[in-house]
């Protein structure tokens, strides 16, 4: 498991009877697969994790794992309220695979230092999975500071870091503090590329459920160091990127997906598409991008 290059953050794809579409799903996994990407993440939020069932999470993993056929590493996400529940998940993810694991922090309780610390321990040393801490404090309320990853870091296999703060400096703090012990996968779209330049390994997108050429491409430019064509590239991206940064983004992805013939709307209640005049907005912003498409072949990475 090397924790670099883009990783979609996939979406879980369903039928207009709220059943797993595995079909639709396989064909933007073999998309994505087709465009470059690095590895895949499972059940992640933008993936619906907290309304899919166990057994589902495990269809999935299986189907995945099946499906990339060791040409990239697939992650589970871990997301649980118990750290009984999350070590349950991990059993689960091993059985059916999985290369490695996001870990979020406990789930609606707002974990106390020693208390979160205890929970990532509790799971790494559950397994021997290599483990990436989703840090995301401003969806989920709990942020993993520097003094806590100076703790969490004597567990070996606790490895990366999804670097999801939205503080854009704390990528050079970690790389201060850690080195290359600690790998960085920045989280949020919107600052991707200056977090991939002030020293992240890594990007763990969202807009790649739909776009993922064009992530390709900014990653792959920036590792070559043509850092002015990546940001050609970023410029045009970054009105769809921000579609990521909000409350529906589930929706607003999913749409693009549709849009483009790689996935449908449907998504899990509560969960609803969009109506109205918000889907008017997004439907202008994507339909916008995808008329002003850069044409990658001008480009040689």
């Amino acid at each position: 498991m090397e924790w670099k290059g883009v990783m979609p953050a996939i979406t879980t794809k369903f039928t207009d009877s709220d059943k797993l579409d595995i079909n639709l799903f396989n064909k933007n996994l073999d998309f994505q697969l087709k465009s470059g990407v690095d590895a895949i993440v499972l059940a992640g939020s933008l993936g619906e994790a907290s309304t899919l069932t166990q057994d589902e999470k495990n269809i999935l993993t299986k189907n995945t794992v099946d499906f990339v056929n060791k040409k990239i590493p697939v992650v589970v996400n871990i997301a649980e309220q118990s750290t009984r529940d999350a070590i349950k998940s991990v059993k689960d993810a091993e059985k059916y695979g999985a290369n490695g694991l996001m870990v979020l922090p406990p789930m609606r309780y707002k974990s106390g230092k020693k208390e979160t610390i205890n929970y990532f321990e509790s799971i790494a040393n559950s397994t021997s999975l290599p483990i990436m801490v989703y840090n995301n404090p401003v969806d989920y309320g709990i942020e993993v500071t520097i003094d806590m990853f100076e703790k969490l870091l004597k567990c070996d296999n606790i490895t990366a870091v999804k670097e999801s703060t939205r503080d854009i400096s704390n990528v050079t703090r970690l790389k201060n503090s850690f080195g290359s012990r600690l790998k960085i996968m920045t989280g949020v779209d919107t600052i991707a590329l200056e977090s991939l330049l002030m020293g992240a390994d890594g990007w763990i997108a969202g807009l790649v459920c739909a776009f993922p050429q064009e992530t390709v491409a900014i990653y792959k430019l920036k590792i070559q160091g043509k850092i002015k064509e990546a940001v050609q590239i970023y410029r045009w991206f970054l009105p769809l990127l921000e579609l990521d940064i909000n409350p529906k983004l589930v929706q607003n992805i999913k749409l693009a997906e549709s849009l483009l013939g790689i996935g449908s709307e449907y998504v899990r209640l509560p969960r609803q598409p969009l109506i109205g005049k918000e889907r008017e907005y997004v439907l202008n912003v994507i339909n916008t991008g995808i008329k002003n498409r850069p044409d990658l072949s001008n480009y040689n990475y």
